[in-house]
């Protein structure tokens, strides 16, 4: 249960879903939406509506000076729908307006 969830996936979009109750994760390449699910309900104690999961491909990377490859490994987020009125304390960032 402790490796499912890497880290909270911060960007301008992410926030902006959080006002919408939805939380970004990135999580394991093997864990499936379930474990995801139970994970999050344990930890952070809400009530999870559901969750979506999206991977983005590896990224091949010439070195052009050796010629050889390397791979850039991909990353699967999950995007995590919580009951209406609850939130997650990661992600509170507070706005410098």
């Amino acid at each position: 249960m402790k490796h499912i969830l890497i880290k909270p996936h911060i960007t301008e979009k992410t926030t902006e879903d959080t006002k919408k109750s939805k939380f970004t994760f990135s999580v394991s390449k093997n864990a499936r939406k379930e474990e995801i699910k139970k994970t999050v309900e344990h930890l952070f104690k809400v009530n999870v509506i559901s969750v979506n999961v999206s991977k983005n491909a590896s990224e091949v990377k010439r070195n052009m000076k050796f010629g050889n490859y390397r791979v850039k490994g991909g990353v699967k987020k999950a995007i995590i729908t919580l009951k209406k009125g609850q939130k997650i304390d990661l992600f509170n960032i507070e706005s410098k307006e």
